[in-house]
């Protein structure tokens, strides 16, 4: 099959012909349509993910079709439409069973642990734990611009951040996960505003359901311009980046009783910031939730907000490459996150 392929971190995605994966007896192989280009990866790219050893094939937003089922697979069959969460759980443990896989142990995760989907073919082991039938109405580009995007932001403003009708939400990063965190929460009739320094992400946030914008290289406090523009501060706040400064931003936006979510992954120097405990998490009685990924048993939600017309993907994808142009769309993140997301939908 064909694959995109780095030698080295940073260095060039070359598609050459590698070996096809192996069915797991409880697994699937899936002919991939489509496969989002996610920061995720470009930080896979870069070499700050100790599982990612190169020679390697990056990719973690997939959807596609069933090729082969193996023996111990009892869900899903050959041409069925799937898509799934790039957290790969064991389907056994305590936190699998008790609703939580997210957080599962034994996780594999595409396109890290695993060999990913910019490829031909991907497998997914535990199928029937981790695969998601695709509906219908959704075409691969979309469900794969929908990726970790749209499911990460999910669960990070409806189950971590609860957030509720009316509440305002902060989104600090308008890249793809921050433009998927306010059709979420224009859906469920929350106030949105958005944060970011590029003009054209802040254009796209509009668009897409954005109550207010703010280019923080306009003010000199980006959390009091957000609690002058929200009443009193936001009630649910994303960073949405990764970076110390989004993430102070985000807990200073946020009003007293206020929720942030972390989404963004902090890397180097970010991944260890000062946090004002005394000032800002216990003055305001502030709560930090930790988010990552969305189980498989919650995308059915997510699709039912589509299907009912609350939430449209229209706009979201911005993008759509060959296979050879995957390590241009992950060297263009070297200069920041770009506006909108990319997606593979030619092998």
């Amino acid at each position: 099959m064909k694959a995109a392929v780095f030698e080295e971190f940073g260095g060039p995605l070359t598609v050459r012909n590698v070996a096809d994966p192996d069915c797991p007896a409880d697994g699937a192989i899936i002919d991939v349509k489509a496969c989002g280009v996610c920061r995720s990866d470009w930080h896979a790219w870069k070499g700050s993910d100790a599982r990612v050893n190169p020679p390697h094939v990056s990719g973690h937003e997939f959807a596609g079709v069933v090729l082969e089922v193996g023996p111990h697979c009892t869900r899903y069959r050959v041409g069925d439409r799937v898509t799934a969460p790039f957290i790969l759980a064991c389907g056994v443990c305590s936190d699998c069973v008790g609703g939580d896989p997210t957080v599962c142990a034994d996780q594999d995760v595409i396109g890290f642990s695993l060999v990913g989907a910019f490829a031909e073919r991907v497998a997914i082991p535990r199928a029937d734990f981790n695969l998601v039938h695709l509906p219908n109405y959704l075409d691969y580009t979309d469900a794969a611009g929908m990726g970790c995007r749209v499911t990460t932001a999910f669960r990070a403003i409806i189950d971590r951040g609860a957030l509720a009708p009316g509440e305002w939400l902060a989104v600090h990063g308008c890249g793809g996960v921050g433009l998927s965190a306010i059709k979420i929460a224009s859906a469920i009739g929350a106030p949105v505003i958005a944060i970011d320094i590029s003009e054209d992400a802040l254009d796209l946030a509009r668009q897409l359901g954005a109550t207010k914008t703010l280019n923080a290289r306009d003010v000199n406090d980006v959390g009091e311009a957000v609690r002058e523009a929200t009443g009193g501060g936001s009630h649910v706040s994303i960073d949405a980046i990764g970076t110390t400064d989004a993430f102070h931003n985000s807990l200073a936006s946020l009003r007293p009783l206020g929720r942030h979510v972390q989404i963004g992954l902090p890397t180097g120097p970010h991944a260890e910031p000062t946090i004002p405990l005394k000032s800002l998490v216990y003055v305001r009685q502030l709560t930090i939730h930790g988010t990552r990924g969305l189980p498989a048993s919650r995308f059915q939600s997510l699709f039912s907000m589509i299907e009912s017309g609350r939430m449209s993907l229209d706009g979201l994808v911005t993008k759509t490459i060959p296979l050879a142009e995957a390590g241009h769309a992950l060297a263009a993140m070297d200069s920041g996150q770009p506006a909108g997301v990319t997606v593979i939908d030619r092998f």
